[in-house]
């Protein structure tokens, strides 16, 4: 994981989010790594970024991806609320006719809340948009068919010191999105069938 920064000194608050964000339990189907962090958006900022792998066993699962970013502003913008805002992203394919349902954009979203409340992530200001894509192949790509896909777009502003717990969330939300079961201590999925890749 690389923390950015355009400061010459960084600040306490940030390294110590940094140390937490190292201290998130993800899923051993979860496969994380830092990526280089926005420059543009925050003084001070980490990312990183997760694919979910195969399960075990030999059984494969349906992969979805993701990346999150902390960002760190010591002047607290207004638009934040506080120092540190967190935007994430999440992606997975989907079966077409699932793709079509009118509640899979408020399904997506309420996963991530309730990823954030069974981790005990305490934050304000939520924003955020779910896509629904719907895709048919042409020509040389005729052979995919029709597939679909939903992204999830979010942020908000944490409002906890433990960032280890909105990274946690997130993991949970990718998993989720992949249509792998729960945890025995994770959130409760709907039932949904995944498209194969």
């Amino acid at each position: 994981m690389r923390a950015n920064s355009t400061g010459p000194e960084v600040p306490a608050a940030f390294s110590a989010a940094v140390e937490s964000v190292h201290l998130a339990g993800l899923r051993e189907e979860l496969q994380v790594t830092g990526i280089a962090a926005p420059v543009n958006l925050a003084p001070f900022s980490i990312a990183l970024a997760a694919d979910v792998t195969p399960a075990r066993h030999h059984e494969d699962s349906d992969l979805a991806t993701g990346r999150f970013v902390l960002l760190h502003d010591p002047s607290a913008p207004d638009a934040w609320g506080g120092q540190f805002r967190i935007v994430c992203y999440a992606q997975a394919p989907l079966e077409t006719d699932i793709g079509i349902d009118p509640f899979l954009a408020e399904v997506a979203w309420s996963w991530l809340i309730d990823a954030l409340d069974s981790r005990g992530a305490s934050y304000t200001a939520p924003s955020g948009t779910a896509t629904k894509i719907l895709s048919t192949g042409f020509g040389g790509l005729a052979d995919q068919g029709d597939g679909a896909q939903i992204e999830l777009r979010a942020s908000w502003t944490p409002s906890d010191e433990s960032m280890a717990r909105h990274v946690e969330a997130w993991g949970d939300l990718i998993c989720m999105l992949a249509g792998l079961p729960p945890t025995p201590d994770g959130v409760a999925l709907l039932a949904a069938r995944r498209a194969t890749t």
